[in-house]
């Protein structure tokens, strides 16, 4: 009887033994807690109970639930951060901005780029001492912006086929408007030779213009002559699309 026992007790034991080892290699999956939080609302809602009595119990139709708000569809709102260095688009160093939580932190805060605008850092970056070690390198914060999109624009200088004209700044400035610029004349600044016309060889020929913005910033604007006349049958044929033509220019470049 005895020896019965103590082996079925040493069959148990290597059962439970081989189980353990079984389960040891099992790779249970890992599961992370996520912060989700539901704002519901009963659809038909308990009645009330009197002042000292038990309250009844709540029935099937008690706990079905209308969504009220999913927070995770909120939108979150911006961070307000301070620069710590200069950041194309935004400011220079000191400069208090507002930008997308997923911005800010990923492309701002992550490279070091800005901190959290806390009395601290606004105090420790804003001031003056601060600012001066890094020196401003452009005028605004929308300044270099500017000057990137000045720079790939091809300016078409609309002039007439029939009456003498000689290119002024404020032809160039009525072009800017048309192509959706503001560019007052004493900021633009013409080639040295003259431009007269209308003369059919300077059809499509290109020349540069430059800006200045804000008196600091330069930008060199590309400009083609097109002839118009307001007579149907003088009009030159349309081109479409051509800026994306190459062009001669219409001054040999200075060595």
């Amino acid at each position: 009887m005895l020896r019965q026992l103590f082996g079925r007790n040493k069959c148990f034991m290597r059962t439970t033994q081989l189980q353990f080892e079984v389960l040891s290699f099992i790779v249970l999956p890992q599961v992370q807690q996520s912060r989700n939080t539901f704002i519901l609302k009963r659809r038909i809602p308990p009645a009330l109970h009197k002042k000292g009595q038990a309250p009844k119990k709540l029935k099937a139709r008690h706990f079905v639930y209308d969504l009220v708000e999913d927070t995770n569809s909120r939108k979150k709102e911006n961070l307000e951060l301070v620069l710590t260095d200069y950041v194309q688009g935004l400011g220079e160093r000191g400069d208090k901005v507002s930008v997308r939580p997923n911005y800010g932190y990923h492309k701002l805060l992550l490279p070091g780029l800005a901190v959290y605008a806390s009395p601290e850092n606004i105090a420790k970056y804003g001031s003056e001492e601060e600012r001066s070690k890094k020196p401003s390198r452009h005028s605004s914060h929308t300044a270099e912006r500017t000057v990137n999109v000045l720079s790939r624009n091809i300016l078409a200088v609309v002039m007439n086929k029939e009456t003498p004209w000689k290119i002024e700044p404020w032809h160039i400035r009525a072009s800017f408007r048309k192509a959706g610029f503001y560019v007052p004349e004493e900021a633009i600044e013409l080639p040295q030779e003259p431009i007269e016309g209308p003369d059919l060889d300077l059809e499509m020929k290109e020349f540069t213009v430059t800006v200045t913005i804000n008196n600091h910033e330069t930008a060199k604007v590309r400009c083609r002559i097109h002839h118009w006349s307001t007579n149907l049958a003088d009009r030159l044929p349309f081109v479409e699309d051509h800026w994306k033509i190459p062009a001669d220019p219409l001054f040999p470049p200075s060595s």
